[in-house]
């Protein structure tokens, strides 16, 4: 079986993309934007908020 793990680094890298992407997501649908970016952006988001809640992060000690 393949263990994965997240670093502290890529936990928090990707906690601030699906912030970033979420943030994109609200300002395009308050605007009424195109469908198409509020669902790229509300994958990108969804998918990063996925990831940090079913992989286990990496501890030391």
């Amino acid at each position: 079986m393949i263990d994965v793990t997240l670093t502290p680094l890529s936990a928090t890298l990707l906690f601030v993309i699906a912030c970033l992407a979420g943030y994109r997501y609200r300002t395009v649908w308050k605007t009424e934007g195109p469908r198409s970016h509020l669902w790229l952006f509300g994958v990108i988001a969804a998918l990063c908020l996925l990831v940090l809640g079913f992989v286990p992060m990496r501890t030391t000690g």
